[in-house]
């Protein structure tokens, strides 16, 4: 008789509760270990691509979603002088037929972990429950736990997935010789700010670039005052030597990199003043780290930042952790009584593309766009756009992004 896999996720992030979520539409049983005492409102702003509310709308999740998220409607791009590079439409406006979602990281966390426990039971997210070791045989696995208290405990399972993030336990095991992770050049300050809504109100801004300075923003959360204004999510990027290990918690400081910035007053936007609005401020080294040769070892298999650490540009490293866990749910729910081979098959399926996706955002995200007007002005106004960059350059750039990541309308079915 087929009997289905009991899964150990290692992780309630972004990833592991997408993946429990996903196992427990497939039938199969999971739990949730996390190390945090409790689910708090770690981080900031991040996008959600319509590759990947497709896989949380599917869920049924897109409802929760849109109540508590902005749906962005353009991607708009601006020299740090002012000038106009180009807009295109997102989401909906672009034709898909799901949104993107700019929203909050800890409201995302929040819809995600109801409906885990929703669906999964109260106690389905051990919380307190560090993963600091695996071991395997021939019908388990086995993960060593350490407790609040100091104590330990061990946990067994038919498969152990390792959705720990970027300083993940079971991945330092699988590969102890990966090493420290690869430094961009560029340091990265975030935080967020209550302001009145900018240009559409649902766009994506970026402007500038590293050498003098690179901003993106956008907003996350709609009317947080009563008075219209929503809660805007911006970074704050430049090159410079690497100032602390990466750590999403880190708190920066405004007077390492708002001199940068100060000239930049357009007529929609006070850059300097959205910044010093801010309630905290938060600070990031841009690393990656080069792909990994494999992600599956017997029972053991890595999901979203555990396997894929990327350059968070492009809006595609929560996106990725939701696709793996769909095409992981997919293949365990066809394994049966072999999950080993699923977990083979899974890491031949996401390993290329999501490695493809840590390289593009290296050398050639979005913003990109923004470096190419850099270097061909020298960082000077233009006169007219045509006489730096063609159309249809422009948009060869955008296509090539969307193609990599994986949602082009024609990877999507057309939008539709």
């Amino acid at each position: 008789m087929k009997r289905n896999p009991h899964v150990i996720i290692a992780g309630a992030g972004i990833g592991g509760l997408t993946l429990a979520l996903e196992l427990h539409a497939a039938g199969i049983g999971c739990e949730l270990l996390e190390a945090a005492q409790e689910l708090t409102e770690l981080g900031v702003g991040i996008n959600l691509l319509p590759h990947a509310t497709r896989s949380l709308s599917r869920l049924g999740l897109r409802d929760a979603l849109s109540g508590v998220a902005v749906a962005t409607k353009e991607s708009i791009f601006f020299t740090r002088h002012g000038q106009f590079v180009y807009r295109e439409p997102a989401g909906l406006a672009a034709g898909y037929a799901w949104p993107q979602f700019s929203i909050h990281r800890g409201d995302l966390q929040r819809v995600l972990s109801a409906a885990v426990r929703d669906r999964l039971g109260a106690d389905a997210i051990r919380l307190g429950h560090r993963v600091t070791g695996f071991t395997q045989g021939d019908d388990a696995a086995t993960v060593t736990v350490e407790h609040a208290d100091g104590t330990r405990s061990a946990l067994s399972g038919d498969v152990l997935v390792g959705a720990d993030g970027v300083h993940s336990a079971v991945r330092g095991q699988l590969h102890p010789e990966a090493g420290r992770p690869r430094y961009t050049g560029y340091m990265m300050w975030r935080g967020t700010t209550v302001h009145p809504p900018f240009l559409s109100g649902a766009s994506m801004l970026r402007a500038g670039w590293l050498a003098t300075g690179k901003l993106v923003a956008y907003p996350v959360r709609e009317n947080v005052d009563g008075n219209g204004s929503q809660l805007v999510n911006w970074v704050a990027e430049v090159e410079g030597q690497e100032r602390a290990p990466r750590d999403w918690t880190r708190r920066g400081d405004l007077d390492d990199f708002i001199e940068c910035f100060e000239g930049w007053h357009f007529d929609w936007l006070d850059v300097p003043a959205l910044f010093r609005g801010a309630g905290e401020v938060l600070e990031y080294p841009m690393v990656d780290s080069d792909p990994l040769p494999w992600w599956t070892s017997g029972r053991v298999t890595l999901l979203g930042d555990a396997a894929h650490p990327m350059v968070p540009r492009g809006s595609n490293g929560s996106a990725q952790a939701i696709i793996d866990a769909k095409a992981l749910a997919t293949l365990l729910a066809s394994a049966g009584d072999a999950p080993g081979a699923a977990l083979r098959a899974y890491d031949g399926e996401r390993r290329a593309a999501t490695a493809a996706v840590v390289l593009v955002n290296r050398r050639n995200p979005p913003d990109a766009l923004l470096r190419e007007v850099y270097e061909r002005t020298g960082d000077r106004p233009f006169d007219r756009l045509s006489d730096v960059i063609s159309d249809a350059e422009i948009a060869a750039m955008m296509s090539a992004y969307r193609d990599v990541a994986g949602f082009s309308a024609e990877q999507l079915g057309g939008g539709a």
